[in-house]
């Protein structure tokens, strides 16, 4: 599928457009591609979505060379891109750190609205899939060090590419070796390392100060054996808990669940957006 791109701040974002009817924007984990969600998103199109793949500022064919990689920097991206789409609002699915630029936004969107006339009928968010969401934390001055050591050229490419494959602790899809040479061949075009890195340090306070302003549908989806948590299901509980939705372990999965095991999740998702019929709609005014 042919990227379309659309300029915001200082670059330019790609993004996949697949099906017609409500939105659905996918947000990928830093280091990764847009084509982190080509199990999901058919699946989403089958059941009448129209599905946005979005690749993170400095990732995949988005531009680099950004003055910032952060939560709120992804967070601005994604609602600009609901803005630039005008079909919102937007349910947005968001792995690892970009679930935490979700809540970022979806809390931003609703502080917006309060100060309308609308209300929550401007809101660009209507509700939240968060998939082994990085929702808090920060990383000590120790760890920046190592990190930095980590993600340097000309190591970081080929060693990031290995421990992406320790993510798929159970099953590996059948393109897995084709698409990890596609992401070790983006990661060594210049700048896309040093946007991995920047998202790697970036402190999440601002999602995390945010969980009590969402008041949204929220589920998220978390891998039993995710190696990013130190147990995961009782991160699930509390990201849940502090966002008052629901979370649904899948078994066996690691920190991809929607690509590890596409046939589980999927229809974890597909069942929580089909019960938000139950749920008011606000309808996005730009």
């Amino acid at each position: 599928m042919s990227a379309s791109f659309f300029s915001h701040e200082q670059g330019q974002l790609a993004y996949d457009d697949a099906g017609s009817g409500p939105l659905v924007v996918c947000l990928p984990s830093l280091g990764d591609l847009r084509g982190e969600y080509r199990f999901l998103t058919p699946q989403l199109v089958a059941a009448g979505y129209r599905v946005i793949q979005m690749d993170l500022r400095g990732h995949g064919e988005s531009s680099t060379g950004w003055s910032e990689y952060s939560v709120e920097g992804i967070g601005r991206d994604l609602l600009a891109l609901i803005h630039h789409l005008d079909a919102g609002p937007a349910l947005v699915i968001g792995t690892s750190i970009s679930a935490a630029a979700g809540v970022w936004a979806a809390a931003e969107s609703a502080a917006a609205a309060e100060s309308t006339a609308a209300a929550k009928a401007s809101q660009a968010i209507s509700a939240l899939v968060l998939i082994g969401p990085a929702v808090r934390g920060s990383v000590s001055p120790f760890m920046q060090s190592v990190y930095r050591l980590l993600l340097s050229r000309p190591w970081a490419p080929a060693l990031w590419v290995r421990y992406y494959a320790s993510l798929y602790p159970t099953r590996k899809p059948a393109d897995f070796t084709t698409y990890l040479a596609a992401l070790r061949s983006n990661l060594n075009e210049p700048g896309r390392i040093e946007a991995m890195l920047g998202l790697v340090l970036a402190y999440k306070a601002a999602s995390e100060d945010r969980l009590s302003r969402v008041n949204l549908p929220v589920r998220v989806i978390m891998g039993s054996k995710d190696p990013d948590f130190k147990d995961p299901e009782k991160e699930a509980r509390w990201v849940s808990t502090q966002l008052k939705g629901d979370y649904l372990m899948i078994q066996g999965a690691g920190h991809y669940p929607h690509s590890e095991l596409p046939e589980i999740t999927g229809p974890v998702v597909l069942e929580f957006i089909q019960s938000l019929k139950n749920h008011p709609e606000p309808v996005y005014v730009p």
